[in-house]
């Protein structure tokens, strides 16, 4: 099979990190006979450093003539404690993900056993956890209008869904429900926000179609309590842009790390496979970066884009290896962890090369 794929590293570590997961497509493409070819691109900080634009049209254009998108992350200090910045690196990924439609961000949430102590959740609750989220992505007070009144003193983000914004994504979330445990929870605030109300409604309307699925809807508040409390109560949880945002990162803390978290963006034609973590610029240029994270999304690429299930399932059985065998990023060391396997990004890449 014949693949092209474009590789967006982005920012910070996302040229580290990419680089491995690109190693590990061509590892895949060698053992199961396939031919992947690549192309690159630029967006956020990288973008306007060279171009003044934050995503340029070159960018879009090799985007949507791809098979799929490998992404790294986007970002830089240099716009976070400036607010009056008109061009920023995150426009970048806003107007990717608009461009092309991916309405639908897919992170899954599993734990790997060998994982269980470098959570700071109690390895009792933890084990057995597996949740998917569907994160609507491109609705909400991100895309909403915003601005500044009153001489600058007072500002507004609008939450604004439509009825098909909603229905489109808890489509897709009791699709996967179907084939999982059969359990969604969907997570609004509607006893506060209209935006809420309506999403509510149509994920009711929605569930007749699938009577089969057991639903319960929490409030963002207590879904954030039972997370931590209970995360292996969940199964496939949907939810709006900002809650899914602020409930994907904080299940960072069941995988141990966000260099553990894949996702994979979606909408009806090429798909963006991101790890979940930002940019990182503390630790750019150090190579001590997880890279397994954006080794992750490359599977879930072969698995949802590609239909390669037997490749993508080759992956993640290399990373549970590589774990098994003891080696560790530091951002998933702990105490116990000897020095000399305590690995940097290359080196990660390479162990992970050797099991494949």
């Amino acid at each position: 099979m014949k693949k092209h794929i474009v590789v967006i590293a982005g920012d910070g570590i996302g040229q580290e990190v990419t680089t491995v997961g690109k190693q590990v497509l061509d590892r895949i493409a060698e053992k199961f006979g396939h031919e992947f070819t690549y192309d690159e691109a630029l967006i956020g900080h990288a973008a306007i450093e060279a171009t003044g634009n934050p995503l340029p049209e070159e960018t879009i254009t090799k985007s949507k003539q791809s098979d799929a998108i490998l992404f790294g992350a986007v970002g830089h200090p240099k716009y976070d404690n400036d607010p009056s910045a008109k061009v920023r690196p995150e426009q970048g990924l806003l107007g990717i993900r608009k461009a092309l439609g991916l309405y639908a961000n897919l992170r899954p949430i599993k734990l790997f056993d060998e994982l269980l102590q470098a959570s700071s959740i109690k390895p009792e609750f933890l084990q057995g956890a597996d949740i998917l989220f569907f994160r609507e992505l491109t609705g909400d007070v991100y895309f909403g209008e915003k601005g500044r009144k009153d001489e600058g003193d007072t500002a507004y983000d609008q939450m604004i869904y439509s009825r098909y914004e909603v229905e489109r994504i808890a489509v897709k979330a009791f699709e996967a429900a179907m084939t999982r445990r059969k359990k969604l929870c969907s997570v609004d605030k509607a006893n506060v926000l209209e935006s809420s109300r309506l999403w509510r409604e149509v994920v009711q309307e929605v569930a007749k179609r699938y009577p089969e699925v057991e639903v319960e809807h929490q409030f963002i508040d207590a879904a954030a309590m039972l997370l931590i409390k209970d995360p292996r109560r969940f199964d496939v949880v949907v939810t709006g842009n900002l809650f899914g945002d602020i409930l994907t990162d904080e299940a960072s803390q069941i995988a141990g790390s966000m260099g553990m978290l894949a996702s994979a963006s979606i909408g009806d034609t090429t798909g963006l496979y991101e790890p979940i973590h930002g940019s990182a610029h503390d630790i750019t240029g150090k190579g001590v970066a997880n890279p397994l994270a954006s080794v992750l999304s490359a599977a879930l690429m072969l698995d949802i884009s590609f239909g390669m299930k037997a490749e993508a399932e080759a992956v993640v059985n290399g990373v549970d290896q590589v774990l098994k065998a003891g080696f560790r990023t530091r951002d998933i060391a702990d105490a116990t962890t000897p020095a000399h396997l305590i690995l940097g990004t290359a080196e990660m890449g390479q162990q992970l090369l050797s099991k494949l």
